[in-house]
């Protein structure tokens, strides 16, 4: 089982490495002000308007950690590719953490909130329940998670980056 995954994360991370700035060049400018505001909303309402700790769990090349930081935030990136995490630092300013998504290190009760914004996807759907545990431990009580997914079905390699495409009502099962 370990050498599988092993397997999946490094076949994925060399998806994005090869491709760390066409990435950058097609993502820069895609608008998830939406997303991003659903989460500083329900910030606001869990902790009322302070500076929030936010984990941006894959954040990629560091858009949206920029974005957080600019609306007065301490956002933390976290991303497993190693371009990605060096433009993300570069880009944001901000404190990034480079780790595999399949063998996360997370400190407890530490964030107000986590942002995973096209990203918890890519995790296979058995080790789901354990990473979504691990967020529950990294936030602080009351804190907020935010994903938003692709939608559909299946899992495996699509090209050669490991997917777990789910219904809404998957997540809940």
């Amino acid at each position: 089982m370990t050498n599988i995954l092993n397997n999946i994360s490094k076949i994925t991370l060399q998806h994005y490495q090869s491709r760390a700035e066409s990435f950058w060049q097609g993502t820069k400018d895609h608008d998830v002000s939406q997303n991003i505001e659903a989460l500083c909303q329900s910030l606001d309402k869990a902790f009322g308007q302070i500076r929030c700790k936010i984990l941006d769990f894959g954040c990629g090349p560091g858009r949206d950690l920029l974005t957080f930081r600019q609306k007065g935030h301490e956002p933390v990136g976290l991303d497993g590719c190693p371009a990605f995490v060096e433009h993300a630092r570069q880009y944001s300013g901000c404190n990034v953490w480079q780790q595999d998504f399949l063998h996360l290190e997370l400190p407890k009760q530490t964030f107000h909130g986590i942002f995973a914004n096209a990203s918890f996807f890519q995790i296979p759907s058995r080790l789901m329940p354990d990473t979504l545990s691990l967020f529950h431990q990294a936030l602080l009580p009351g804190g907020v998670l935010f994903m938003s997914n692709p939608r559909g079905q299946g899992e495996g390699f699509f090209g050669d980056r490991y997917a777990t495409y789910l219904e809404l009502e998957d997540y809940s099962a």
